[in-house]
């Protein structure tokens, strides 16, 4: 069942090193906002995307907080996968949401796990589209 569009701004990834998991970048998340028949929210202050690159295989690990359009505060993370063979940002990424919140408006939130697919993206933007998986 559709969940939301998701529009990330992202500064430019900086590279940590080469650790034991591999190379690690670090991007900047500066703007996010989810739009969908259920939830409208966008990014408070900033977030990072925790990229680790092995094998040929980008792992993204995104944590963010988002405020709706009503004043509820939903921390959402998700991780993933994406080709970086070539170039990342070439290949479609593939996510899984989940999120958090208090807020009696949104707690079904909380029960839900959402998938994601990324349209390929120039590494400044990204847009996602997010599913709830329904049982």
């Amino acid at each position: 069942m559709p969940l939301c569009t998701v529009d990330l701004t992202i500064d430019r990834a900086k590279f940590v090193g080469t650790g034991p998991a591999g190379e690690r970048w670090v991007a900047q998340v500066t703007g996010m906002v989810l739009a969908g028949d259920r939830i409208r929210a966008q990014l408070v202050g900033q977030a990072a995307d925790y990229v680790t690159v092995s094998g040929g295989v980008a792992t993204i690990d995104v944590r963010a907080l988002v405020e709706t359009h009503d004043g509820a505060l939903i921390v959402v993370q998700y991780r993933g996968r994406t080709d970086a063979t070539t170039r990342v940002g070439s290949s479609p990424a593939y996510v899984t949401p989940t999120f958090e919140t208090g807020h009696a408006g949104y707690t079904w939130l909380n029960f839900i796990q959402a998938v994601g697919r990324s349209q390929p993206s120039d590494l400044k933007t990204a847009r996602y589209d997010w599913y709830e998986l329904a049982g």
